[in-house]
């Protein structure tokens, strides 16, 4: 395989335009797998289980899609470093945090704070030279995690808070900043989304699937009904879209605008808590959320100007 290099961004209008769809539908499928998350363990899924059979559909997808496209990428030491790490910050440690710590916080709540990875992401990004300092986007930035704070914060001071699994959920976010950097420093050259994708899942479900051999973890799918099936049947095709736009916009987009994400999970994910699952609204939900989708529109408003700028 060729050597591993800084993923490139493309800076055509039309690259922005996809990088800007791949963030809204992206985000919406991220939104509604939260939600599912809960939906799972209150008919009998563990989140272990529910996140292994998922993301194992998901990866079979994404690979029959691969090699019928004729894009599977050859085997090397170099493509499984990337696998691992990749899946290890990426799907495997964030999710398995995120929908354990679910029953306990709320999806609503594990929804906005999916937002937090922004700030992280950008200084990051700004520190390594990936991303050229723009006042908007960093304004965009801020706000959005302004936003996100906002009602991390009311959590917090909620008379029922678990401090233990608040603390948990906010280590999601930090594994998914150092996992937009880091997959955007070690993209194998000439390597397409669809090519990288499902390697990464596959990486991820062996990973879960060596937790689940440990003691007090199980894999096994309730057969009373077939509904557990059916709802991990369903969150598998909603992770194969969802990853696969991932990879989409990490090259059209870049690190940070990818980070953004979470946000827009947060603005689909919180309504559906709150409407369809019956969860009462965080506190600060007005101020937080205008902050989030406010941060969202200055930080791809700003991309685009800056595409122009090189452009001319």
């Amino acid at each position: 395989m060729s050597q591993m290099s800084k993923q490139p961004i493309a800076r055509k209008p039309s690259t922005w335009l996809t990088a800007l769809a791949c963030l809204i539908v992206g985000g919406g499928l991220l939104g509604i797998s939260t939600n599912l998350a809960k939906y799972a363990v209150e008919i009998g899924l563990t989140p272990l289980a529910f996140l292994f059979w998922s993301i194992s559909g998901a990866a079979i997808i994404l690979s029959i899609v691969a090699y019928t496209r004729g894009e599977l990428l050859a085997p090397s030491t170099r493509s499984f470093e990337y696998y691992i790490v990749a899946a290890l910050v990426s799907v495997a440690g964030s999710n398995l945090i995120f929908f354990s710590a679910i029953p306990h916080v709320g999806a609503s709540f594990v929804a906005l704070i999916i937002s937090l990875p922004p700030l992280l992401t950008y200084l990051a990004a700004l520190a390594i030279r990936l991303e050229r300092f723009s006042m908007l986007r960093a304004v965009g930035v801020f706000a959005a995690l302004a936003g996100a704070g906002v009602l991390a914060a009311r959590k917090f001071s909620a008379p029922e808070a678990s401090v233990f699994w608040i603390l948990l959920a906010l280590c999601g976010p930090v594994l998914l900043a150092i996992g937009n950097i880091y997959r955007s420093l070690r993209w194998p050259d000439n390597a397409s989304p669809i090519a990288l994708a499902p390697g990464m899942l596959i990486a991820a479900a062996i990973m879960l699937g060596l937790v689940g051999l440990l003691p007090s973890f199980t894999l096994a799918i309730p057969t009373i009904t077939v509904l557990p099936v059916g709802l991990i049947v369903l969150q598998a095709c909603i992770f194969a879209g969802q990853f696969l736009l991932l990879f989409v916009l990490q090259i059209t987009g870049g690190p940070v605008l990818l980070s953004l994400l979470g946000a827009v999970g947060a603005v689909v994910g919180v309504p559906v808590a709150i409407f369809l699952q019956g969860e009462s609204p965080p506190e600060g939900l007005l101020l937080g959320g205008v902050l989030i989708a406010l941060g969202v529109a200055l930080v791809t408003l700003g991309g685009m100007k800056m595409m122009k700028t090189v452009e001319s």
